[in-house]
């Protein structure tokens, strides 16, 4: 599968991720068969509130279970976190340029139940590679293979424990920047909010 751009399925995923796929022209294949990893951007994204750096958790039913598959992966609602990740989203970014543009697309994410992570998590790609106007052939994989090219094959490279030095990112405008300074590697949301149609020039 050398001819694939083979990607984890995270939950609004980082400028990083998105780094990656402009890197080649590749189709995509995201990922499904994995053994579930805990505290990832599987289940994270960070953004940039008025406090600083937050990180939005999706909950999942047996999260303590290591040997999961990722498509077996079901999403908890025992308590109203998508409530809570919306109300987030709006206060960081309501004063932001195009937030308001946006947030109808993003709206439907916190008000439907969707039952698997990975189906969650595939269909916000889809919209964001929609938004960014990155047109890119998006498909899973069929089983599990280790040893994919290395150059091509991201499912441990990104990762919210882990810097990556490779990763250089040019500041852009954020809502809270006179507060924090510029945050590095948020979740692309936090590009799109800001820069609008200029994000994908940015990547």
């Amino acid at each position: 599968m050398d001819n694939h751009l083979i990607l984890p399925a995270f939950y609004l995923p980082p400028v990083s991720y998105f780094r990656a796929i402009q890197s080649t022209a590749l189709p995509i294949l995201i990922e499904q068969y994995e053994h579930y990893p805990k505290q990832t951007y599987r289940t994270r994204a960070s953004i940039c509130s008025a406090n600083g750096k937050l990180d939005l958790i999706v909950p999942v039913q047996g999260g303590n279970k290591g040997h999961t598959q990722m498509k077996d992966v079901k999403i908890s609602y025992e308590w109203d976190w998508q409530r809570l990740h919306w109300m987030s989203l709006q206060t960081a970014y309501r004063s932001s340029a195009y937030f308001e543009y946006y947030e109808d697309d993003f709206l439907p994410f916190y008000q439907q139940r969707y039952e698997w992570l990975l189906d969650y998590n595939v269909a916000q790609l889809e919209l964001l590679l929609r938004l960014l106007k990155i047109e890119r052939s998006l498909g899973r994989t069929e089983s599990y293979y280790p040893d994919y090219a290395p150059q091509l094959d991201f499912r441990n490279s990104i990762h919210p424990k882990r810097a990556n030095p490779t990763i250089t990112d040019k500041p852009y405008y954020q809502v809270f920047e006179n507060k924090h300074g510029f945050l590095s590697n948020l979740s692309v949301v936090d590009l799109l909010f800001n820069q609008g149609l200029q994000s994908k020039g940015y990547l």
